[in-house]
């Protein structure tokens, strides 16, 4: 990398000529971010002896975590099939309208600039907002329970998944879009036909890839009275019940892990 604002650096040739070297803007890249770590490590107060004094607090807390409290299996299994289930709604509904709004943010499929620019500044501004954040907003509007979490992943995986798609429509080939469109086909019966097959598997892919991550954003949304087995956990560290935490966290790694797994056999037979 080089910038020509920087003195070039002069060399003789053997024969007497001088020629120019352009420098290299590495070592000022890592002088700024060196002095940017500085001024980062002074506003946020990181402190190397708090963190030596206290680290072991930690494995304080994950040494009451084992064992698991095993009799607390049977008051979780409800809410951790809510939160899979929210899960699933909000991401299969949020997959499924990410779709047309993609579609209308993508340039080389809407000929409207004001549209397409409009459909971008909605998704950039649902990935702006925190799920956390949502699933508050939405606890206001809709009441304590499940249904203010399915809103809150609905909407993230409408901007997580329209993001990613819009960007795949416009890097799609087009020759077979504009030969349907010059032969008389709507614009949506040959975007169907010549851009969906093209980008059908990454848009399948990009769904179950959100899917996962939504079980894991979904057991915290009870923090904020979004339902789920996030109630109990925050029930019990508040309560400093860390067997119980240590039961909870188990179950939700297992159910992650079997869901992962699942998620990318699928994604594999599809790329």
């Amino acid at each position: 990398m080089q910038y020509k604002l920087l003195l070039p650096k002069k060399i003789v040739l053997p024969n007497g000529k001088e020629v120019l070297e352009k420098r290299s803007i590495i070592p000022l890249l890592w002088l700024i971010l060196f002095v940017l770590t500085l001024l980062s490590i002074r506003i946020t107060g990181f402190s190397l002896e708090v963190l030596r004094d206290r680290i072991d607090q930690f494995f304080v807390i994950i040494q009451q975590m084992v064992p698991p409290n095993w009799g607390y299996v049977a008051k979780l299994w409800q809410p951790l099939f809510d939160t899979i289930k929210m899960s699933l709604l909000g991401s299969v509904v949020g997959a499924i309208c990410a779709l047309p709004i993609a579609m209308l943010a993508a340039a080389n499929i809407t000929k409207n600039k004001w549209i397409a620019m409009w459909s971008k500044f909605i998704l950039s501004l649902l990935r702006t907002l925190p799920t956390l954040i949502i699933a508050l907003i939405a606890t206001f509007i809709f009441g304590l329970g499940t249904m203010a979490g399915t809103i809150a992943i609905f909407l993230f995986t409408i901007a997580y998944v329209g993001k990613l798609l819009y960007e795949q429509i416009e890097n799609a080939d087009m020759r077979g879009f504009e030969a349907m469109e010059a032969m008389g086909l709507p614009t949506i019966q040959a975007f169907r036909y010549a851009i969906l097959p093209q980008i059908l598997p990454n848009y399948i892919s990009t769904s179950l890839f959100c899917f996962e991550g939504n079980v894991r954003y979904a057991s915290i949304l009870g923090y904020v009275g979004a339902g789920g087995i996030g109630l109990l956990l925050n029930e019990s560290i508040g309560w400093r019940s860390y067997a119980n935490v240590g039961m909870i966290l188990l179950m939700l790694v297992c159910t992650v892990f079997i869901i992962e797994s699942t998620s990318e056999y699928f994604r594999k037979r599809l790329m």
